[in-house]
């Protein structure tokens, strides 16, 4: 009787053994999971190499809502477009003044500042001169299809009148659909570009192709362009791709 009793425990401990391991794996299996990154997700995409407007997940944004023709990922314009409609209810109107930008656009950028808007200042001040409101190539976050500028590119725009009403909505309501404020103030020690009261972002997209830029991308891969010598000295990865809300950064 004694021998059969010992068996059952055994056998319950032994069960109970296996069902704690089971369940840990099961854990650390769903953990491996969520943690994947998307089959389209390369260095390629993140560094804005690639053509947006033949990549199946971009739309173009609708005439109503944006200022010139630009392209968004799809997920984020449905989400805007809920944002918006809800805004124009309460006598809010946003409207999409610029979205995704390749490498080649965002060059074309960076190089007009530096060969003509800032050429007059040496060239170390010159890169932090542009840093302060626009990206190197290859460090921008528009390359992503989640970010955009709304309604104005003037800090001062949205400290009043109407500026201010949009601003404040957005701040209060954004949220609720994913969108969040990139470049807060620099008050409590953010590093990077200054205040940007127009950037926002798609968080549930974006967090994931930051996680990705971080965990992949390098200085080698900030190059082919004039002033890319300067992106390691300028810790542009940990000062500018990461100097962001800290929101963003603690975004699960």
């Amino acid at each position: 009787m004694e021998r059969i009793i010992l068996r059952i425990l055994l056998v319950c401990l032994l069960g109970g053994t296996y069902s704690c391991k089971s369940q840990v794996n099961c854990m650390n299996t769903r953990k491996t999971k969520l943690l994947k990154y998307p089959k389209y997700l390369d260095k390629d995409y993140v560094l804005g190499r690639f053509d947006y407007t033949k990549h199946s997940d971009f739309m173009l944004v609708p005439k109503d809502l944006s200022s010139k023709t630009i392209y968004l990922r799809k997920e984020v314009l449905e989400a805007f477009i809920k944002m918006s409609k809800q805004a124009k209810k309460e006598g809010v109107n946003l409207k999409i003044i610029s979205g995704t930008r390749d490498f080649n656009h965002q060059k074309r950028i960076w190089n007009y500042k530096w060969t003509d808007k800032y050429k007059h200042i040496p060239e170390h001040k010159r890169a932090k001169k542009i840093l302060e409101f626009s990206s190197m190539p290859s460090t921008s976050r528009h390359h992503w299809g989640t970010d955009m500028d709304i309604n104005d590119l003037e800090n001062s725009y949205f400290e009043k009148g109407r500026g201010k009403k949009e601003y404040q909505w957005l701040v209060k309501n954004a949220k609720n659909y994913g969108f969040y404020q990139v470049y807060t103030s620099k008050e409590y020690g953010r590093t990077g570009y200054n205040e940007e009261k127009w950037h926002w972002s798609y968080l549930p997209l974006s967090a994931i192709y930051l996680k990705y830029y971080n965990d992949k991308v390098n200085y080698k891969d900030i190059r082919d362009f004039i002033g890319s010598d300067y992106a390691k000295d300028l810790q542009m990865i940990k000062k500018y791709v990461n100097g962001v809300n800290k929101e963003i950064l603690n975004y699960k």
